[in-house]
């Protein structure tokens, strides 16, 4: 598999343009990777446009690739979001991480009532950036052409104000029907509570914003998994996988 790379100036990019990787990418590619003239690479702007190259020049400063192939990639439709409740370690992180991979469109960190880390002032900015700096390198690891937005923390008041634009899924392992069964006919944000669960006054603002509650299957799952399953559910739902 070709080796992606990043490059935020690729819109209107045509067959035949020299793009130029630098900083970290060159730094990467050059030094981590060892990549050499000749040798085949992907780049992409996580805004939607991806291209297939070849090596043109490489040095520790700038890596030179001469585009082959440039493909404009549609937003993926209906769109699927995760609010990801904080957890302490690295719970939260590794949820993250993983539904990069599994394709989710938009993260929503989450301060629910019970989440034991708590994100505010330059910790808040700091652990928002983290989150996004790992969004970006399972993208390049996962070869996506669009990167999820990572937005700002939301209380549950918050939450609840995005049932307007988002049809609401709220995992809760008492429901009575399974995700395989509550009705999704338009863009999903995913709800995971944190290790504590989600406090009943919470579980009742979202159920007034619309939510719908979905169990996933007969056992209890951590925050750092309860996710994850639910996205692959939903993917398959919702025809894009």
């Amino acid at each position: 598999m070709a080796h992606c790379y990043w490059h935020d100036a690729l819109v209107g990019a045509e067959p035949g343009a020299v793009v130029t990787l630098a900083g970290e990418e060159a730094h990467h590619a050059a030094v981590v990777s060892r990549m050499r003239r000749g040798e085949r690479v992907l780049v992409s702007d996580g805004a939607g446009t991806l291209a297939e190259g070849i090596i043109d020049r490489v040095e520790r400063d700038g890596v030179d690739v001469v585009l082959q192939r440039v493909e404009a990639v549609p937003q993926p439709s209906p769109r699927i979001a995760l609010a990801q409740a904080l957890a302490k370690g690295d719970r939260a992180e590794l949820a993250v991480q993983a539904s990069t991979e599994l394709g989710v469109d938009v993260i929503v960190p989450w301060q629910a009532r019970r989440s034991v880390v708590q994100w505010k002032g330059d910790r808040g900015d700091k652990a928002l950036e983290r989150w996004r700096r790992i969004v970006r390198e399972a993208g390049k690891q996962a070869i996506r052409a669009r990167l999820p937005e990572v937005v700002g923390v939301v209380d549950t008041a918050g939450l609840a104000g995005l049932g307007a634009h988002w049809q609401l899924v709220v995992l809760d392992p008492t429901a009575p029907a399974s995700i395989a069964e509550v009705p999704v006919e338009r863009d999903a944000l995913l709800v995971v509570g944190p290790e504590g669960g989600i406090d009943p006054g919470e579980l009742e603002a979202l159920d007034a914003a619309g939510a719908v509650r979905a169990r996933m299957g007969d056992h209890v799952l951590r925050t750092s998994t309860a996710g994850l399953a639910g996205l692959a559910a939903l993917s398959l739902r919702l025809g894009r996988w």
